[in-house]
This record gives structure tokens, C-alpha cells and sequence, in this order.
């Protein structure tokens, strides 16, 4: 008998080179979506002459006076403070409205059910722009115009909707056994919800409180059209800022790092939840 001479392949062989291409890739991917910021960070320690002027890697008058302008100017730091409040104010109202909402949905069967559902979803699905006219001549009738309750009342139609979709995806996973045992024990349905049921849906509830945040922070048209003076928010804020010499780069790039850090705040504090959100829920 003739032996076969030719060697067999070894497995996993071609395991290696292909894993370097996806790390390569992956690096390559993820420095093309750090360079805008490390850009925008290297602007921010710039002075405007030299953003103009030069092509530079690093500054070469490195300048704290950008983010000086913003924390010592009110008209800045103001834009910050009113963002967080009417941003606060939507995810607070977003999940103590969506929470019971989500909770009919999982548990209840009623008539026109799948209906409802689905034109909650078609509010999301809407750009902003179509309510901007109708929430401007709403809020200016009731003299809720330039404050922080309209805007946050404003992003509900939007986050409401989104907010119901996600917690209802990790009611549904709760076995229905644990409600029916908590009321034979004798749990009253606050005491159940809040004692039992919102623990068991925490990963879920981080998801929801980290998209809501996140569309109320970056939404420019609703915040900027219903909003003047009082509680004009830094998005706003930032694309009004315009002097008699042109844009103050430096000034912006410095207000955009500012912006950057509340989100990346809340990912850390909700990283984990997250993570368990894309695992176990809808999203």
C-alpha cells in the first residue's frame, strides 16, 4: 500500500491570519471613529488664529482659554445647566409614564392592544420637525414657551413610545408565576411593582434611562425651536454662536468636549445594565 505523502492540513490553520484581518480591521475602524474626536479635542486647546492658520497634530500654544470662556461666560455654562434640567426632566417623566404602559402590555390582553402598540411606534418614527410648528403655537398659547418642562414634555412623544417598546421586550421575559405569587402572599400591586418586579427589570430599565437621555441631549429642532432665552440649551447655543470676526472655533470645539462628557458619564454608570439589555431585551 502506498502511504500518502501529502501532509495533512493542520486545523485552525487558517484560524490565525484570519483573526489578525478582523483585528486589523477592527483597529482600523475604530481609529477612523476616534480621529473626529481627538481632532475635536486638539481644537479645543487651540487658539482660533492658529485653528485658521496651521495643520497641526498637537497645539502649538496649548490654551485653557476656551473652556475658560465657556465656565466663566453665563451665557455658556447656562446652556449646560438648562440641558440637564429639561433632559432630567424627560427621562424622570419617559420611564414613570412607560413603566406601568410597558407592564398592561405584557401582562393584559384588550381590545385594540396590537393597535395601540403599533401607532405608539409610529410616533417614533416621525421626525421632529412635523410637531415643531404645532408644539411652538401649543406652548406660546399657554405660556409654557421657553421653559424647561416643554422641551421635556416635547422629547416624550418620542421617547415615551421607544421606552414602552424596550421595557415591554423585558416585561414579557418575567414569568407571569411571580406576579400571580407575590398576590397570594399578599402583595398589593405598588408594593409588588416597586419591591419585586422593578429589580427583576433594572437591566431594562438602565437601557430605557440611557436612550432617553441620549435623544434628549443631542435633539437640536424641538429644543431650539421652543426655546429662547431662559432655557436655551448648548445645542442651541452652539449653532447661534457667531461674532463680527467670523466663528469662534476654539470655543466650539471646547463646548462639543463638554457636550461629549455627560454621555460618556452615563454609559459608565450604566454600562452594565446595558450590556444586559442588548443581551436579554428587545434592543
Amino acid at each position: 500500500m502506498s502511504k500518502n505523502r501529502h501532509p495533512t492540513k493542520k486545523s485552525g490553520s487558517t484560524s490565525i491570519p484570519r483573526a489578525r484581518i478582523g483585528a486589523l480591521v477592527i483597529t482600523l475602524y475604530l481609529v477612523f471613529l476616534l480621529v473626529p474626536i481627538y481632532w475635536l479635542i486638539i481644537m479645543s486647546f487651540k487658539s482660533n488664529s492658529e485653528i485658521l492658520s496651521t495643520f497641526t497634530l498637537f497645539p502649538d500654544n496649548f490654551t485653557l482659554k476656551n473652556y475658560s470662556t465657556i465656565l466663566t461666560d453665563p451665557s455658556w455654562y447656562m446652556g449646560y445647566v438648562n440641558s440637564f434640567i429639561y433632559v432630567s426632566l424627560n427621562t424622570v417623566i419617559s420611564l414613570l409614564v412607560a413603566l406601568p404602559a410597558a407592564y398592561a402590555f405584557s401582562r393584559y390582553r384588550f381590545f385594540g392592544d396590537n393597535h395601540l402598540f403599533f401607532w405608539l411606534l409610529t410616533n417614533r418614527m416621525a421626525p421632529p420637525a412635523v410637531f415643531a410648528l404645532p408644539f411652538f403655537q401649543l406652548y406660546s398659547s399657554v405660556s409654557l414657551f421657553d421653559t424647561h418642562i416643554a422641551v421635556a414634555l416635547a422629547h416624550c412623544l418620542f421617547n415615551v413610545p421607544l421606552a414602552v417598546w424596550i421595557l415591554e421586550g423585558f416585561m414579557r421575559g418575567v414569568p407571569r408565576e411571580i406576579d400571580e405569587t407575590a398576590f397570594i402572599d399578599g402583595y398589593g400591586f405598588t408594593r409588588f411593582f416597586t419591591k419585586i418586579f422593578i429589580p427583576m427589570i433594572a437591566p431594562g430599565i438602565g437601557v430605557t434611562a440611557f436612550f432617553c437621555f441620549m435623544f434628549s441631549w443631542v435633539e437640536l429642532l424641538l429644543s431650539r425651536t421652543l426655546t429662547s432665552v431662559d432655557a436655551k440649551p448648548i445645542t442651541a447655543i452652539m449653532t447661534r454662536t457667531v461674532s463680527a470676526s467670523g466663528l469662534d472655533w476654539g470655543v466650539l470645539a471646547a463646548a462639543g468636549v463638554l457636550t461629549i462628557i455627560p454621555g460618556a458619564i452615563v454609559i459608565y454608570f450604566v454600562r452594565n445594565h446595558i450590556a444586559k439589555g442588548f443581551a436579554l431585551g428587545r434592543v
